[in-house]
């Protein structure tokens, strides 16, 4: 990577951040209690497990996504009506720094899968080429927001499962690079299931 492409990184960096410090929570708040709260709830965490919880999720990342549902990048019949409905690019900015002052609550998970999930997303299955998790979602699940990698730490295994699932059939399509369809493409049905499970109880 050359001089001028860290310096073009740096600056999408900082302007993403300075939009989420100049958003407005208020506006923010009262549209997502207008259009999002029905399933994510008034606070982002949603008490029903294949809709995701919000709270805590960076701006940046949930901006992206409902950025993605409106153009097209990701499809989700449900999402895409929501999503057309935040008119302007303020909208969506203010909607997602509201969802990410929230903190989120930590899920339940199926013991029995923890210690394989745990193996997985610390250590990945260099058997395999498959890489650890918290190579890009951190040892905490925190993510990176700079690089839009979503916090995952405490979001509900079942939605996790769904979203591993489509990136791994191709269904999800709007990762970086194919990113997250290489990564799943490598996993079986019962290292999702315990890398999500092992997610939904991180704090």
């Amino acid at each position: 990577m050359n001089f001028k492409s860290l310096i073009a990184i740096a600056g999408l960096a900082l302007g993403l951040n300075a939009s989420a410090s100049a958003a407005d929570l208020a506006a923010g708040e009262a549209t997502a209690g207008a259009i999002c709260a029905g399933c994510h709830m008034p606070d982002g965490n949603s008490v029903v497990d294949m809709f995701p919880k919000l709270a805590g999720q960076h701006a940046q990342y949930l901006a992206k996504q409902l950025s993605d549902y409106k153009s097209g990048a990701r499809q989700d019949p449900t999402m895409t009506g929501m999503a057309a409905t935040l008119a302007t690019e303020e909208d969506i900015a203010n909607v997602a720094a509201f969802f990410a002052s929230k903190e989120m609550t930590t899920a339940t998970a199926d013991s029995s899968k923890v210690a394989l999930g745990k193996d997985i997303y610390r250590g990945g299955d260099m058997t395999k080429g498959l890489p650890a998790c918290m190579g890009c979602h951190g040892p905490t699940g925190a993510g990176n927001p700079t690089a839009q990698f979503p916090s995952l730490a405490g979001q509900y295994a079942a939605y996790t499962i769904k979203q591993l699932s489509a990136f791994r059939d191709g269904t999800r399509a709007n990762d970086s690079n194919s990113m997250m369809r290489l990564v799943a493409g490598k996993m079986s049905v019962a290292e999702i299931e315990a890398v999500a499970n092992y997610i939904a109880q991180m704090k």
